[in-house]
């Protein structure tokens, strides 16, 4: 990680150069938290907390839109919006346990899963046969081609003369069972929370319940040695934007209703996710990765994302409905193929078709979609949204200069860095316009952006190598008045 330690240096100095005034996570010039806020040092912190409760609005978040919460009124905040720019304003100057939202729980250890639900088939008894589907498959389209070979000559000829006779109504049964795979499908798509895409569902996630379990013991019993305590410094910085995220986003329904839990891992990998129940994983690698606090907000917001729009059960739909459309062509490939090595091979393009042709492609087009609303989730926590494609600009310099393995983008589940990093520019117009409409306070003259390319040049420059003296131990990183503390290993840099 050379060159990522003598890229933030590089890019250190040229806020030096630029004398930056610090952009902030959490909003604080924010007029309508003025009078709660002048209370304070007056008052303890029970009373503060019970006159935050008593000036919220009394009426429940609308559930139709995403940016309701975050909508205008007569030059002021919507209610909702009002409520957490209150929140925001105070929820680091308070004590943790006033005013952490009800459903983030801030645990390092604790194992907690949701009730388990009993459903008729469950998305796992899916799982678990179908390998015997394929195994069906294959028996059968192999016996099909025993019993044609073992018909004499004669009645094979009769078979196709048949086959002639009656092309018609097998031709009508095709376009019956293709009317009801639509009929199916059609009736099983629904509305995505907050983009409105339309899209095939046909688990829920009470329904994946058992998988989700399954798949949140499995990585608590990988990672059970590695968790960061929850009094260590990085959890706390963690923790304290996943806060501000909750709050300042709990007008949207889909994350109200989420009881979302903090792990911190303590694993050199570049890698963060959130489970479908809401276990929020959070690797040390990942807080060394990136530049300040602005840049880890987006990615956790991108990871909350996936949560919300359920994408784990959408692609657990697409991949089932792929498998039984794809058992057809698995019988005709071992009913045709002459001798099995043959069928073998069929089968091997046929999975690797599914898979890179249907599978990751659709990954990819959710991945962009989770960006998309992680960057509206960032906008109204007021962060600052330009550094999300900075962040992806940084992995592909990483990336071409050997420190991340390259996959290319067709062979790969998430789109390419230097495609989300253009992706990110084009929504961040629209996604400034947004944090303005939350009232944030104003961001720095000099955008991230031109920092980071400045900080390239300076760092490629062939005739002369980064001054290591002109960073002392002194010097503050990127964000140094962030209330939301950047990674200690950027601060060491």
């Amino acid at each position: 990680m050379e060159f990522a330690r003598r890229l933030r240096m590089s890019q250190q100095k040229i806020l030096l150069v630029h004398r930056l005034t610090p952009s902030r996570i959490f909003p604080h010039r924010c007029p309508l938290s003025t009078g709660l806020l002048s209370t304070h040092g007056k008052s303890s912190p029970a009373e503060l907390h019970q006159t935050f409760i008593n000036r919220r609005p009394q009426t429940s978040p609308p559930s139709s839109r995403f940016h309701t919460g975050c909508r205008k009124r007569d030059g002021r905040h919507g209610s909702l919006l009002a409520d957490n720019v209150r929140c925001s304003a105070i929820i680091s100057r308070l004590p943790q346990t006033i005013l952490a939202p009800q459903n983030l729980v801030l645990c390092a250890n604790t194992i907690h899963t949701s009730a388990r639900l009993n459903i008729l088939v469950p998305p796992h008894v899916l799982i678990l046969i179908k390998p015997l589907q394929k195994l069906f498959a294959i028996i059968l389209g192999r016996s099909v081609r025993k019993w044609w070979r073992a018909l004499p000559a004669n009645k094979r000829q009769l078979f196709k003369e048949s086959f002639r006779r009656n092309r018609w109504k097998l031709s009508l049964s095709v376009v019956g069972f293709g009317f009801l795979v639509g009929l199916f499908y059609f009736t099983s798509l629904e509305e995505t929370p907050i983009t409105g895409r339309m899209r095939l569902l046909m688990f829920r996630k009470e329904q994946c319940d058992m998988l989700n379990k399954l798949a949140y013991e499995s990585t608590i019993e990988e990672f059970k040695d590695e968790m960061v305590a929850e009094k260590d410094e990085r959890y706390q910085q963690v923790k304290t934007i996943v806060r501000h995220l909750i709050a300042c986003n709990s007008d949207v329904p889909e994350v109200a209703k989420i009881e979302w839990t903090l792990h911190v891992v303590d694993k050199p990998a570049i890698n963060a996710f959130v489970l479908p129940n809401g276990q929020i994983f959070v690797f040390t690698g990942m807080l060394d990765a990136v530049a300040d606090s602005n840049q880890l907000a987006f990615i956790l917001s991108h990871e909350m994302a996936h949560t919300i729009l359920d994408h784990t059960a959408e692609k657990l739909s697409v991949s089932h409905l792929l498998d039984v459309l794809f058992l057809i062509s698995l019988v005709m490939i071992w009913a045709i193929c002459p001798m099995d090595t043959l069928a073998v091979v069929g089968q091997w393009i046929q999975s690797k078709l599914q898979e890179y042709v249907f599978e990751r492609p659709y990954s990819r087009t959710l991945e962009t979609e989770a960006d998309k609303v992680g960057l509206q989730l960032a906008a109204k926590a007021c962060v600052d949204v330009r550094a999300s494609s900075v962040f992806w600009k940084q992995m592909m310099v990483l990336e071409t200069y050997g420190e991340e393995p390259h996959v290319p983008e067709l062979l790969s589940t998430h789109p390419s860095h230097e495609k989300r990093a253009e992706y990110l520019d084009r929504l961040i117009p629209k996604a400034l316009k947004l944090r303005e409409s939350c009232d944030c306070p104003p961001l720095n003259s000099v955008d991230p952006r031109l920092i980071f390319e400045q900080s390239v040049k300076l760092l490629l420059q062939p005739s002369r190598e980064p001054d290591d003296r002109a960073i002392k131990g002194d010097l503050h990183p990127v964000c140094t008045n962030d209330e939301a503390p950047i990674a200690a290993a950027v601060k060491a840099a």
